[in-house]
């Protein structure tokens, strides 16, 4: 996933901000006990997250995909005092897990998790956002976009993660690999819908900031 030498990649995160300590914990146990790891958001792209979210200073964001809750607490990093964060995940394994790293940080009592399908579960969440962030099954990107459009504020931010699927993007695409299909699809809607503007970034895996216009 490094488009760029390691060393120069090196060089990027060294002079990039520093990990927080809580979320160094976080990575250490993850590896330790939880099964693909490389899922992480990790170091680098949990700095950007964060920065993002900084910037955008969202009250409401909603994750698709919270894994063991890094990029969550990231994200979380950049929400007003007021704001909340809804995070869906269909792992119930890992909820006692993200709780225990939720509850560890300042953001814990704003953090809500939500277990089960995210198809099912975003029509009832009662709220609009300020910035999504997609990082689930990539079949269901299309309809995870198509479903939270209405429910995001003009000028909110949609982060799309995964988006080059380690260069799958530009091969040749395999009869039975629905996942980079689902993601081709994915990020020609991003480019040519007019409800948002759209810039990918080749950093890690691919990762796209769209805006609703």
């Amino acid at each position: 996933m490094h488009f760029i030498p390691e060393a120069l990649d090196n060089y990027v995160v060294n002079h990039s901000e520093n990990e927080p300590e809580l979320l160094q914990q976080l990575t250490r146990e993850t590896y330790q006990k939880i099964l693909q790891p490389r899922m992480l958001s990790g170091h680098y792209q949990g700095r950007l997250l964060s920065m993002i979210s900084k910037l955008v200073n969202p009250k409401n964001i909603l994750e698709i995909g919270t894994y063991t809750g890094y990029s969550a607490l990231c994200l979380a990093e950049g929400m007003q005092d007021s704001g909340v964060l809804h995070t869906i995940d269909v792992n119930e394994e890992l909820v006692d897990f993200q709780r225990k790293y939720f509850d560890k940080s300042d953001y814990g009592q704003r953090i809500f998790q939500h277990l089960g399908d995210a198809l099912q579960i975003i029509p009832e969440l009662d709220a609009t956002f300020d910035l999504v962030f997609i990082d689930a099954d990539k079949e269901n990107y299309s309809n995870y976009f198509n479903m939270i459009i209405d429910k995001l504020n003009v000028g909110g931010i949609i982060l799309s993660d995964n988006v080059l699927w380690s260069g799958k993007v530009i091969e040749e695409l395999k009869a039975d690999d629905t996942s980079t299909k689902a993601l081709l699809e994915y990020n020609t809607l991003l480019k040519e819908d007019t409800r948002v503007e759209t810039v990918m970034l080749p950093i890690r895996d691919g990762l796209t900031i769209s805006r609703k216009l």
